[in-house]
């Protein structure tokens, strides 16, 4: 991704309509919002358009609703809390296309913002069929004169209002989509050594991709989260009834001997909490990483381990952290990522969260956005970037 993409400032906004793509997909707990971290991110690029003279359009999605109408995955509280964060009231369609959208489109003013209903409620957002993303498509951008792209969240997606739109109008990064891209390129592009990466998390599946393109990259790579199972597996370990993937253990093990052969340092965990049940209230009990009972699961990385792992990061003046150390929801079994939190506030160089549960939970555990030097906003694209894949959300602003 060497080539740059259309910055913010290169549009006329003065009197024009911008079809914005925003990333609204904020947890929400019992009709709560419990994180409004990704529509603060959303702030400035709408407030620049609006101060500019434009009137806005907003498309985004919450969840993953596949095509159906869910009203728990409606975007109408997202305006309403929008409204509140903006300072002025935000207009909301429950409709994505039509005749009443677009006469809502029509009534709109210099300064004034329209959020359209959860974008993914159309099958065709996220259809594989390039013709049904297309005619979506040129539906939404009859909604503007102008295409902003600020929903980072969802650029790693070949979607209808992320990838087909920018096709058909004049577009631009919105200041969010800039920023992440200039982090993600520090990290990419000669990084201050050392360098070091900490991954979580459930799934080593969701990470294995990056572990390789970045094995040879790092000084440093620290395993914690469910998938450090599978990493303890391959080592020949019992682990229990923690969390497993019995189909990649040959990989990690192959992984685990390349990064031995290259000289990285990769720190697993040596010891480890544990409990009979994933329950809130269940017991815990450290032991070492070799000698998890077979009737205990693993929730988080051990005290010894956090102490090694925040020690490592300390010394590095470029982090990359992307997913949590342990069940952090839990409080007996949250202090693996606190603790690794805490490290990276403590980086003299730059720390990066990778967006999703690691900005979730540095929140949750008390932390402020301005503790780190980045937080981003999409954890999905940001571990594609890292794992040296094209992003089509930001490989069509390029054209």
């Amino acid at each position: 991704m060497t080539n740059s993409v259309p910055a913010l400032n290169s549009l006329a906004v003065s009197g024009k309509r911008v079809l914005l793509r925003c990333d609204l997909n904020v947890p929400i707990k019992e009709g709560i919002i419990t994180d409004d971290g990704r529509i603060r991110a959303s702030l400035p690029t709408i407030n620049y358009l609006l101060e500019n003279g434009a009137s806005v359009v907003i498309m985004a999605h919450l969840g993953r609703p596949k095509g159906e109408r869910k009203p728990e995955l409606s975007l109408a509280r997202v305006a309403h809390r929008l409204g509140d964060l903006l300072g002025k009231p935000v207009a909301f369609s429950e409709e994505i296309v039509g005749a009443s959208v677009s006469a809502a489109v029509e009534k709109l003013q210099p300064g004034q913002v329209l959020l359209l209903e959860n974008i993914r409620y159309e099958a065709a957002e996220t259809s594989k069929d390039e013709s049904e993303r297309a005619a979506l498509a040129k539906q939404l951008a009859a909604y503007g004169d102008l295409f902003v792209s600020d929903g980072f969240g969802a650029v790693h997606r070949k979607h209808a209002s992320v990838y087909d739109v920018a096709k058909l109008l004049p577009h631009a990064a919105g200041y969010l989509v800039a920023a992440e891209i200039d982090v993600l390129q520090k990290l990419t592009t000669n990084p201050e050594r050392p360098y070091g990466v900490v991954l979580g998390g459930a799934k080593v599946s969701d990470k294995i991709g990056v572990i390789s393109n970045l094995l040879d990259k790092v000084n440093v790579l620290a395993i914690g989260g469910g998938m450090l199972f599978t990493f303890l597996a391959a080592q020949g370990h019992e682990i229990g009834k923690s969390l497993v993937e019995t189909d990649l253990i040959p990989t990690v093990k192959e992984l685990l001997e390349r990064a031995e052969k290259i000289g990285v340092q990769l720190l697993l965990p040596t010891d480890i909490v544990v409990a009979p049940e994933f329950k809130a209230d269940a017991p815990p009990t450290t032991v070492a990483a070799s000698e998890i009972p077979a009737d205990q699961m693993g929730l988080d990385i051990g005290p010894v381990t956090a102490a090694t792992f925040a020690a490592a990061i300390r010394e590095c003046k470029t982090v990359f952290w992307n997913g949590p150390m342990g069940v952090f929801e839990f409080p007996n079994f949250a202090n693996g990522t606190k603790v690794v939190a805490q490290a990276l506030t403590e980086v003299k160089g730059i720390s990066v969260v990778g967006g999703g549960d690691s900005a979730a939970a540095v929140r949750a555990l008390g932390f402020a956005d301005s503790d780190f030097g980045y937080i981003s906003t999409g954890g999905g694209a940001s571990l594609e970037y890292l794992e040296g894949k094209e992003l089509p959300g930001i490989s069509a602003l390029q054209s």
